[in-house]
């Protein structure tokens, strides 16, 4: 009997289970306050150890973050606190589970990314507790081609597996933006995340793993094989058979470009062929940063990416900082729901002036590269905020601005946003999620943050519509540009450009131009008057193919 999940890296692999069951301790802990600072110092040497001997950059990120935290002062100091000096304790782990629980609640509290951050507090007391009962963390250690299959992956995990023996990666928890989906697209293996049941599989069984569908078949036939291995290889063969610009059998243009963060980010995007950056996510150059950083620092970091791109479109999107970035010198109040409180645009409110700055550092760096510069505001929702942004960044020498349409205030008032800019484009993350009123973070609501449904569908037409009428284009920039079929629906809806991750791109311009727009239209009506999201997709690939 298969098993099934959300599959979040496609790819079809056929290996034995190689199973990860986390060491727990449940017994009392002995110990003094000398033997637990000891044993938080050696799970600090142990994850900076492996943050130098992994290659996959996230993870040396992650772990460095992890030893960086372990190694915090004021963890040492509530340890201190809570456990007296030269005392021998029957049992440390009331005080150590205490101690860390302090620091737990105030990263919940911060929200977004911070709360992400608990994990990997959870993993630091999970490991120094094992320390000081003399057991080590599980074994991860590949020896062969495996399917690794856990409750869940850490960084720490993922640090210690030979990644050349990974075949995939399937976890009973977890949802699209976690850990394990993030490591298993930088890997390019395939993965699937809520795969309920998966332990069950027995060590060395053989299964078949699905990436694309999140599907897991144990004990596959040869016919179920060569099936999913026949599909898979077609669809890759169609992604590498196509070259050059995004465009529809009937010729129609289509801008294909990529989504970055960073420099590295862009030239993956070049070495794609983007034909430019559709999203260039300012806030995560802010995030690990105390305090904000100069002017000329910023130039310094638009004018890498901006260098990568040579001559093509650049779109920068301001500060969007808060809900799931929040960014330390910014983002320090606790709200009660970051989601809907100071984000994006809205920092104005708060600290104006980082704006300003921004915007000057963009434009300097505009000025001194040869890339096609565009800037756009988030978290835009009335026609006076669209205004306000389009004023103060001309007025920086910046000739083309814009705003992210991710709300359905935004979505509502298109035609009155747009009439005060340039461009827009549609963030779908998150103006699903605010369509749906379910937080996307939220593994449990996957069914209710799936850009699919037809009510984020009508709210991306009526601004597409918007965006027609007053003849300015309108591009996406969320996950749901990197699903083949999806991109078809957006098309036939007047989106006229799509941003995605880099390793999408071959993909969706391999789909894409197997169509034409008249099939786009069609699948478009079919899927904004489905019932659901699942209906809206089962409908477009019955007109359009998988």
């Amino acid at each position: 009997m298969s098993l099934k999940g959300i599959g979040v890296s496609p790819g079809v692999v056929v290996g034995s289970v190689h199973r990860i069951i986390h060491v727990d301790v449940t017994g009392p802990v002995p110990g003094t306050i000398t033997s637990v600072l000891a044993a938080l110092d050696a799970v600090a040497n142990d994850l900076e150890h492996r943050a130098e001997n992994i290659d996959l950059e996230l993870a040396k990120d992650v772990l460095s973050a992890q030893a960086m935290i372990a190694r915090d002062p004021s963890l040492e100091e509530a340890l201190g606190q809570l456990l007296i000096a030269d005392t021998q304790y029957a049992d440390v782990r009331p005080g150590i589970d205490e101690a860390f629980s302090g620091f737990r609640n105030a990263l919940l509290s911060l929200g977004g990314y911070f709360a992400e951050r608990v994990e990997d507090l959870d993993e630091i007391a999970h490991r120094t507790v094992l320390k000081l009962s003399g057991l080590e963390a599980e074994d991860v250690a590949l020896t062969k081609p495996s399917v690794v299959i856990a409750q869940d992956l850490t960084p720490a995990d993922t640090a210690a597996l030979d990644l050349n023996y990974a075949l995939a990666l399937v976890v009973e928890k977890g949802g699209p933006t976690s850990h394990t989906a993030i490591v298993a697209r930088g890997l390019g293996i395939p993965a699937i995340v809520g795969c309920a049941g998966a332990l069950v599989l027995e060590a060395d069984v053989t299964v078949l793993v699905d990436g694309r569908e999140g599907i897991v078949i144990p004990s596959p036939t040869d016919s179920e094989i060569s099936q999913r291995q026949e599909t898979e290889a077609k669809l890759r063969v169609r992604a590498e058979s196509v070259t050059g610009p995004g465009r529809l059998s009937d010729g129609t243009a289509i801008a294909l470009m990529g989504n970055a963060g960073n420099e590295n980010d862009a030239l993956s995007a070049a070495k794609a062929e983007a034909e430019g950056i559709g999203l260039f996510r300012t806030e995560l150059l802010f995030l690990d940063r105390q305090t904000e950083p100069s002017v000329d620092d910023q130039v310094s970091m638009y004018r890498a990416v901006f260098d990568a791109m040579g001559e093509r479109k650049v779109i920068v999107r301001t500060l969007d900082a808060g809900s799931d970035k929040p960014v330390p010198f910014l983002n320090a109040v606790d709200e009660e729901n970051p989601a809907l409180g100071v984000r994006g645009w809205r920092l104005t409110r708060i600290a104006n002036d980082v704006l300003e700055r921004q915007l000057e550092a963009i434009g300097r760096a505009a000025n001194e590269t040869s890339a096609d510069v565009w800037v756009m505001a988030p978290m835009i929702d009335t026609p006076a905020e669209a205004a306000e942004f389009a004023t103060r960044a001309r007025a920086h020498g910046i000739a083309k601005v814009g705003v992210m349409i991710e709300t359905p205030a935004a979505a509502l008032l298109a035609d009155k946003v747009l009439a005060e800019v340039d461009f827009a484009s549609l963030g779908t993350n998150d103006l699903t999620q605010y369509v749906m009123a379910a937080d996307r973070l939220d593994s449990r609501l996957s069914d209710l943050t799936s850009s699919w449904h037809p009510a984020v569908l009508r709210a991306i037409s009526q601004a597409a519509h918007a965006a027609g009428d007053a003849g300015k284009p309108i591009g996406v920039c969320g996950e749901s540009a990197a699903n083949p079929q999806l991109a078809a629906v957006l098309l036939g809806l007047g989106v006229t450009s799509l941003s995605m991750a880099p390793s999408a791109i071959a993909e969706v311009r391999g789909y894409l131009a197997g169509l034409d727009l008249s099939a786009c239209h069609r699948a478009a009506h079919a899927a904004i008057n489905a019932r659901s999201a699942e209906e809206a997709r089962e409908q477009v690939i019955q007109i359009l193919g998988a």
